[in-house]
């Protein structure tokens, strides 16, 4: 599992080791160290946090379907905008749970996800069915960025420094920083030039 806070990667673990038939065989605080892990670990489900240093979950659990596609990714996270669910699904996830779950319904969606079924929270369930069913949406260029990254890969792409990007939309360098790494890992990029010209070729790049 991955988690950024001590207090809930602790307790989760602890919780989950006192199941019978679950082992937490390792747990992480960055989303670099769980793609890590999924290689070396080689775990049945990755538990995965959304919001973390190095690489967020989305990120992470893209990566994890590349270098680990054996390894099921279930999201575990207090984020419940259609923004963050769809980002993770296309990302590979098969399953996506709220902070909020009870202690049967987080073992449930493990074991659901390790047998390769896909399952959601209830609130969320009801949005991806709603999406999956309402009238086709016009293609979006990347789809796996939140709509945060997309406003700094669109400032990226005029050419700003992230020091002018941070700036710009009221961010830590650090938080900019983050940011700019979540998105050349989505898009597969070497650095900055290969984003700005993925991204002018779509249009962005207006600042």
């Amino acid at each position: 599992m991955a988690d950024d806070h001590p207090v809930v990667r602790d307790g989760l673990s602890a919780l989950l080791g006192s199941v019978p038939g679950l082992t937490v065989v390792e747990a992480v605080a960055n989303g670099r160290d769980a793609v890590r892990a999924a290689v070396t670990a080689a775990p049945d489900v990755l538990v995965l946090d959304i919001q973390m240093p190095d690489l967020d979950g989305v990120a992470a659990a893209a990566e994890i379907a590349k270098v680990a596609p054996g390894v099921g990714v279930l999201m575990l996270t207090m984020f419940d905008d259609d923004d963050s669910v769809f980002a993770a699904m296309r990302a590979g996830a098969r399953g996506y749970v709220l902070k909020g779950a009870t202690q049967d319904e987080i073992v449930r969606a493990i074991r659901a996800v390790a047998a390769g079924e896909a399952i959601f929270s209830p609130s969320v369930a009801s949005r991806v069915l709603a999406y999956l069913s309402g009238p086709p949406r016009m293609a979006d260029p990347f789809p796996e960025l939140t709509p945060r990254e997309r406003e700094v890969l669109n400032l990226i792409a005029a050419g700003l420094p992230n020091a002018t990007i941070g700036v710009r939309l009221g961010l830590a360098a650090k938080t900019v920083s983050n940011h700019t790494s979540a998105i050349f890992a989505k898009l597969q990029v070497a650095g900055r030039s290969e984003a700005i010209v993925r991204a002018r070729t779509v249009g962005l790049g207006n600042p």
